[in-house]
């Protein structure tokens, strides 16, 4: 297999492309060469089959949704970094749209959705002590709920986002807050 990190991005890249334009049965090795701009043949010296480029596409799916490290220092509003998490979707939606397909393509897959569970269950994890740990408010319990929540929120924004018109973000994003983190008391 070839060891050219770059070009294992740009393929991966563009494997996300393909995913989120065509969906899993328009992911072919052939696809992605075409995308990538580059010879066939070359995304097999790559990956040596689909299974193993749908699990490099979750990993390089988390490093572009990554918030950048300066939106993380500094006083923390959880209602803010719900707005930039939204903000980031809405940038990297062939990403979130590729991620979704990932979940699809995991139902059929039961290999993928092995590796899909441990990798969002540490994803989750990850989080929820970044959270705690960062003094922002809530319980495990509310961080978890507002995963689920903003999980949510989000696929309806990707799939159906006339579905949110008549629900300003802003108030969707306050109400969450106040109700699934609530502020600790000082003891």
């Amino acid at each position: 297999m070839r060891q050219n990190p770059e070009r294992r991005v740009a393929l991966l890249d563009a494997a996300i492309e393909v995913l989120a334009r065509e969906g899993s049965r328009g992911l072919t090795l052939r696809a992605v060469d075409a995308e990538a701009g580059v010879p066939t043949g070359t995304a097999s010296n790559y990956f040596s089959n689909r299974g193993q480029l749908l699990v490099q596409i979750l990993h390089r799916s988390r490093e572009r949704l990554t918030p950048d490290p300066a939106d993380l220092v500094g006083p923390l509003d959880t209602k803010v970094l719900l707005g930039q998490l939204l903000d980031r979707m809405r940038r990297e939606r062939s990403v979130h749209i590729a991620a979704l397909e990932l979940r699809l393509e995991a139902t059929r897959r039961p290999e993928l959705q092995v590796e899909m569970a441990g990798f969002q269950g540490a994803e989750l994890e990850a989080s929820v002590a970044w959270h705690l740990e960062s003094g922002l408010p809530g319980d495990r319990q509310g961080v978890v709920l507002m995963y689920f929540a903003m999980l949510g929120l989000i696929v309806d924004d990707l799939t159906v986002p006339s579905l949110l018109d008549p629900y300003p973000i802003e108030g969707l994003l306050e109400t969450m807050v106040e109700r699934l983190l609530p502020r600790r008391s000082a003891d």
